[in-house]
This record gives C-alpha cells, sequence and structure tokens, in this order.
C-alpha cells in the first residue's frame, strides 16, 4: 500500500515538472549544429562575399569578421564586422521549437536600430551541417513597418564544416554568401555596438 502511495506521489512530481520547465526541443542534428559552432567560443574569423549583386556593396572591399563572442548552453552570440560597422549580431538560440536565429542590429551609441531582432525559427531538423532560418511574423511585420517589403521572403542559412562557416540570404532577385575560414583564426575585433 505504501510502495503505491510512494508511486503515485512520484509520477504526480514527475508530471508536475513536466508542466512547468517548458523543454527544449532542438533536435539532435540542431544541438551537433550549435555544438560545433560554440567549439570555436572566443575566436574570430576572416571571411569574404563569395556570392552577391548591388544590394551588397556596402559590403565590398571591407574586412569581414565573424566573433563567436558569447556561448551559453542555449545562447550564441556571434558579432558580424563590417570594416569599422560594429553593428551586427547573429543570436542563436535554443528554444522549445527549435533553433532561432536573430539578427541584432544597434546604432553606435548602443540603441536599437528599427530594424533589429530580425530572423526566424528553424522549419525542420536541418543537419549537423546546416540549418536554415525562413523569416518569421516578427519580421515580416518590422521589415513592412519599415518599408522593406523585399525582405518579407527571406531565408537565412548557416553552414559549417571544420574547415569553413557560410552565412546566407537567400530571396526571390537575391543570393548573398559570405565564407569565413575557420583554419585560421585572427585578431578579436572590437566589442559590437551596445555591449
Amino acid at each position: 500500500m505504501q510502495t503505491t502511495k510512494y508511486s503515485q506521489l512520484a509520477l504526480l512530481l514527475t508530471s508536475c515538472s513536466l508542466i512547468t520547465l517548458p523543454a527544449l526541443a532542438t533536435t539532435s542534428e540542431q544541438d551537433a549544429f550549435f555544438d560545433s559552432i560554440a567549439a570555436h567560443c572566443g575566436k574570430a574569423f576572416e571571411g569574404k562575399v563569395t556570392a552577391g549583386n548591388s544590394a551588397d556593396s556596402a559590403f565590398s572591399g571591407k574586412k569581414l569578421i565573424m566573433h563567436v563572442r558569447e556561448c551559453s548552453e542555449t545562447e550564441l552570440k556571434v558579432p558580424f564586422h563590417v570594416g569599422d560597422d560594429h553593428s551586427r549580431t547573429w543570436v542563436i538560440t535554443k528554444t522549445q521549437y527549435g533553433l532561432h536565429l536573430a539578427h541584432d542590429h544597434r546604432h553606435k551609441d548602443g540603441s536599437e536600430d528599427k530594424v533589429t531582432m530580425y530572423g526566424g525559427m528553424t522549419a525542420d531538423m536541418g543537419s549537423a551541417e546546416q540549418q536554415s532560418f525562413p523569416v518569421d511574423a516578427y519580421s515580416i511585420n518590422n521589415f513592412r513597418d519599415n518599408g522593406l517589403d523585399v525582405s518579407v521572403t527571406n531565408v537565412w542559412h548557416m553552414y559549417i564544416q571544420p574547415e569553413e562557416f557560410t552565412y546566407r540570404l537567400t530571396r526571390d532577385q537575391r543570393d548573398f554568401r559570405v565564407d569565413f575560414d575557420l583554419t585560421k583564426p585572427v585578431a578579436l575585433p572590437p566589442a559590437p555596438w551596445g555591449t
């Protein structure tokens, strides 16, 4: 009789913990992808534009540096420096729905840009080497509010191999890609704006 009471209590406590603690629901592929980036925490790497068009002229002739700057069990912050522009940080977060990518954009004084924290959630499990992030509703609304209707079909992609990390943006009439050489760490850039 006493064993049954203990079993019932254990079942009740287990049920309560499942209700009160939202479980992260990243897949093993997403975890492996996340961990592959986190393995470079504290290092910076130089990249080059390998696909783009006139819309990407702001990146021409500039030194492009990604810095895997902040890493926790559930979030990575990776500033993307374009020459002397330190306004961009990629934020990759584990959530109960998968991985989420946000673009944190700041001004020199640290204040948020009108167009910031846009991105999307993984729509499928992806792989240990590739994840894609279709634009989410928040981002679509933010883009429309700021006259960026052309961006409402954005899909961001990230790829990681032992020797290379790639950031890519695709939509109709645009395919922008930057490849970073993971075999040659470079000097750390300044802190991104807003930190």
